[in-house]
Parts: structure tokens; C-alpha cells; sequence
């Protein structure tokens, strides 16, 4: 299998509130939400680098979608990581998404293996790990 992956998808309880969140407050772009005049279809897809997107898809209709019944969901199961250029990158992003209405798990500090990251929550409980890695640097 050749790494073709260009969609995350994440199951969300709100799609408004997850779309405010993601676009107005962490400013990613997005074209809005579409699919709304089809049952389960609500979507919303948000441009990363490279063509890669995210999305945000009702839980329920993931489960509707797969035939997979409706579970709880634990933050514990994956993370997004958001690599940056350097510590004042992260803190910076950090606090906007604070005041983006994120709940900090775990504020930035150094870390055990030479680098910088903190954690946060976005209204569905997803993790993003806010990291510096200098040997990891993303591409300017």
C-alpha cells in the first residue's frame, strides 16, 4: 500500500459548534459546510497542507455510514500532531486555541526527548499535541 492518505475525518456531536471552533476560531479555511440536503451528509472539510483535508462528520452518521453502532469515544485513542518551527510557535497557537474555546490538557513545556509541545482538547474531546521538534521541523 503506497501512503496515500489525504483525509482525516473526526466524528464531532455538533457540527456547528465543531465548525465555529475549527474555522473561526483557529481560523482554518474551509468552503463551509455542505451536504446538508442529504440524510447523514452534513460535512464540513478544512484545507491543510499539501492537499491533505480535514473533516468533521457527525459521529452518527459515521456509525450510520459503516453500520458500526454508536460508541463512547475516548480521547485517549489518537492524536492530531501539529508540528511548528520553534517554542514561541507553539505557545502562540497554544493560547489561541484557549481562546478559541479548546480546554489545555497539558501546557507547554519541554519535553523528555529535546523538544516542546502541549496538548489540547477541541469541543469533542479530540487531542492536538502542539510540537516542536527540531529534528522533526515542518517545510516553511
Amino acid at each position: 500500500m503506497k501512503p496515500r492518505i489525504s483525509v482525516l475525518t473526526i466524528g464531532v456531536d455538533d457540527l456547528e459548534r465543531s465548525y465555529q471552533f475549527y474555522h473561526e476560531g483557529l481560523g482554518l479555511p474551509s468552503d463551509g459546510i455542505i451536504g446538508q440536503e442529504f440524510e447523514h451528509g452534513a460535512v464540513a472539510f478544512f484545507d491543510l497542507q499539501s492537499g491533505v483535508k480535514l473533516a468533521i462528520w457527525p459521529r452518527k452518521s459515521i456509525a450510520h455510514d459503516t453500520g458500526i453502532r454508536l460508541q463512547h469515544s475516548s480521547a485517549t485513542e489518537f492524536t492530531i500532531g501539529h508540528n511548528v518551527s520553534s517554542k514561541e510557535e507553539v505557545d502562540f497557537i497554544m493560547e489561541h486555541a484557549d481562546n478559541a474555546g479548546a480546554r489545555v490538557i497539558k501546557p507547554a513545556s519541554d519535553t523528555f526527548w529535546g523538544g516542546y509541545a502541549g496538548y489540547f482538547q477541541d469541543p469533542d474531546g479530540h487531542l492536538w499535541e502542539i510540537v516542536y521538534n527540531p529534528a522533526f521541523l515542518p517545510e516553511v
